[in-house]
């Protein structure tokens, strides 16, 4: 079993905690943006309460460590590792929740190129200890509004992990998908299982809009989180999110291994 001490030291090795490489300047425009409300970084999150930047800067502080102070603009942004320890822990006893229960659950990233080997660890182990892990919409198309305009893309699953596909990306099962902070594609999965089966599922896990868009449909939802995706942390203040870990979820996707085992051995799924 990979040790608490074990695990703190790798994620400051890896830069997954500690100074990250997201740049404070970034993590304080997505504080900008999110008090506007822009629905590029709200990820399918409605709040409840309005959130200024003040506001945000010091819910981010509590949630992830970084620093409080509105004069510190520049240089890396830091998540303290004791509050990435604490967010595994309690995403981790989520699953085993879930687990308990074999209660059907729904996998998604919009980091498919880092954090897809992480989400499908999990899945396995999930099925393995009974858990329907759900695939709806396989094939779907989704119109998404990026950067520059809106572009089509499909719904795939690997290894029972939901992504979006690019037009012209590499045939089904591959593992090239796109970045996307989008929440249309879980209420299209979700749409189509309630539409199908009837099964919806009664745990979403992933990041970005994944997360937002599932909790703010009233579905359980854990997931991971950057210092710049400030609707995750909201969404969990507001209680509409289960967990948010904060960690950097754009280094090399091999840096996430020791946190799969980690969690895996405590939601007590390790095979």
């Amino acid at each position: 079993m990979l040790s608490t001490g074990a695990l703190r030291a790798h994620l400051l090795a890896a830069r997954l905690a500690g100074p990250v490489a997201t740049p404070r300047e970034v993590s304080l425009q997505s504080y900008r943006l999110f008090a506007a409300r822009d629905p590029r970084v709200m990820l399918g999150l409605d709040p409840e309460r309005g959130w200024e930047e003040p506001d945000l800067l010091r819910l981010m502080a509590d949630k992830c460590g970084v620093s409080d102070d509105p004069a510190h603009v520049s240089g890396p942004d830091v998540i303290d590792p004791e509050r990435t320890l604490a967010g595994l822990d309690a995403f981790a006893v989520r699953l085993s929740y879930a687990a308990v229960r074999r209660a059907p659950v729904l996998f998604g990233t919009g980091h498919p190129h880092r954090l897809l080997g992480f989400y499908a660890e999990l899945a396995d182990a999930m099925s393995a200890a009974g858990c329907p892990v759900l695939t709806p919409a396989q094939g779907r198309c989704i119109d998404i509004t990026a950067r520059f305009g809106v572009r089509t893309y499909s719904l795939d699953y690997v290894r029972g992990v939901a992504m979006v596909r690019e037009p012209g990306a590499r045939a089904p099962g591959g593992d090239t998908g796109a970045h996307t902070h989008s929440p249309l594609p879980v209420r299209v999965a979700l749409e189509a299982a309630a539409e199908g089966c009837g099964r919806l599922p009664e745990l979403v896990v992933g990041d970005h809009g994944w997360v937002c868009g599932a909790g703010q449909l009233g579905i359980e939802a854990i997931g991971l989180a950057d210092t710049d995706d400030p609707a995750l942390f909201v969404g969990e203040a507001e209680g509409r999110v289960s967990v948010a870990v904060p960690l950097d979820d754009a280094v090399r996707s091999a840096y996430y291994r020791p946190l799969t085992r980690y969690v895996l051995n405590r939601a007590c799924l390790s095979q």
